[in-house]
């Protein structure tokens, strides 16, 4: 884990693109059938640890990513960078 502070030094050069890169986000976790989102409420684990009361179901919130794997995060990042290339690409292409 990187020191120092924890948040991310990553500053958007288009301000208001945030939202539009979450729901690409959200949108590509879905297409790779992860449980984030709105979808956290099939993942069994946290379910069943929830009803258990381990993990109190309204302490997670809903844009929880901690119970995925490193490789299944990266999967995402790699899709959301792979698509904005490919927009950029044609963008250039239609100018």
């Amino acid at each position: 884990m990187a020191q120092g502070s924890s948040r991310s030094s990553n500053k958007l050069i288009v301000p208001g693109a945030g939202k539009a890169l979450d729901q690409m986000k959200y949108e590509i976790a879905a297409e790779l059938g992860l449980p984030v989102g709105k979808h956290l409420a099939t993942f069994g684990d946290t379910e069943f640890a929830s009803d258990l009361g381990a993990i109190p179901s309204s302490s997670i919130p809903e844009d929880y990513w901690g119970h995925l794997s490193s490789r299944d995060s990266g999967a995402v990042g790699g899709n959301i960078t792979k698509r904005l290339v490919a927009q950029a690409q044609q963008a250039l292409l239609n100018s």
